[in-house]
């Protein structure tokens, strides 16, 4: 009986050891695996992304996400994460149903290569007596070279001297001013306003500004600042890669041609005979552009440029290049 016993306490370390080394090996990936918000206004979009980065030679899936408390709301940004790149875990704290201290664990489960579970750990203090309208920054989406400048309302309610005493961009492309334009009693009102540089680099903007006050308990909290620079013209896939192709054979493909304002296609041209594409007259901010291909019956290398022509500033143009290998004839045609 006594070996028996033995036997299953060596059964049950030998598996706890397994487990651990199962995270261990997870748990390299996370460059952060704890987040603390500290006191957040009401209703204020409070988010965090943990970065998971693949070091492995072999692709990483996350099977899924769960939370231990509605206080936060996790989702995968990034399913598989290859060998080298960068994912995400998206952690939202839920500001609009919770009040007070909260804390959460996010675990996050592993299936391939092989099974981990890594936890995290979300909290903050959602306070009562803060709150901001709209409940973040939106610039929306802005052209590349352009300025933006947007306003958010906060209302406080509580002690008759709060104030806040300053502002803070961790953004040198996002700055902000704060004044006062409302106190009475025990209430009173701010207007942020928040400006964005010419020269904000093209991409997704995911800032943050700190508004600092004179609250001992709580000497600052967070707002959030979003939006998008597009390129003046942009364009989707940025090359057409036909890959290996047969002569004759008809390939069709779709362009995406954006911009931040709706804009007419006047004209496309390729030097490569067989093409065909269709202008559109309608004015849009998003263009959907089917390109056909119809492939030469001469084997080699297709190398050519689709030129799209638009009706911005001056007939604004962008170019796609296009590239295939079409392969010899098949015996008996």
């Amino acid at each position: 009986m006594l070996r028996f016993a033995g036997t299953i306490a060596a059964l049950t370390v030998a598996a706890c050891a397994t487990t651990a080394s199962a995270d261990q090996w997870a748990d390299k990936m996370f460059k952060e695996r704890t987040v603390d918000f500290g006191a957040v206004p009401r209703a204020a979009k409070i988010e965090h992304e943990f970065l998971i980065t693949n070091p492995y030679k072999e692709d990483i899936h996350i099977a899924s996400v769960r939370s231990s408390c509605g206080c936060t709301q996790p989702r995968v940004l990034t399913e598989v994460i290859k060998p080298g790149e960068t994912g995400k875990i998206l952690a939202a704290f839920n500001t609009r149903a919770f009040t007070g201290q909260r804390g959460a664990t996010v675990t996050v489960t592993i299936d391939r290569p092989q099974w981990a579970e890594v936890q995290l750990q979300v909290r903050g203090y959602i306070r009562t007596d803060v709150v901001l309208t709209p409940n973040y920054v939106n610039f929306g989406s802005i052209s590349e070279g352009a300025t933006g400048d947007k306003k958010i309302f906060i209302n406080y309610a509580g002690r008759s001297d709060w104030k806040i005493t300053g502002v803070q961009s961790n953004s040198p492309y996002v700055t902000a001013d704060v004044k006062e334009i409302k106190r009475e009693g025990g209430r009173v009102s701010y207007e942020l306003d928040v400006k964005l540089a010419d020269n904000a680099p093209k991409g997704y903007l995911n800032d943050e500004l700190t508004l600092l006050t004179n609250d001992r308990r709580a000497t600052k909290f967070p707002v959030k600042v979003e939006g998008r620079i597009v390129p003046e013209l942009a364009v989707s896939p940025a090359a057409l890669l036909l890959g290996s192709v047969q002569p004759g054979q008809e390939v069709t493909k779709q362009i995406v041609v954006r911009a931040a304002e709706p804009f007419k296609i006047v004209d496309i041209r390729c030097s490569e005979q067989g093409f065909t594409c269709q202008p559109s007259d309608e004015a849009k901010a998003v263009h959907l552009v089917p390109v056909k291909f119809t492939v030469p019956n001469k084997p080699g290398k297709v190398e050519c440029k689709i030129e799209i022509i638009t009706d911005r500033d001056g007939q604004q143009s962008t170019t796609v290049p296009l590239t295939c290998e079409i392969s010899a004839p098949l015996a008996g045609t």
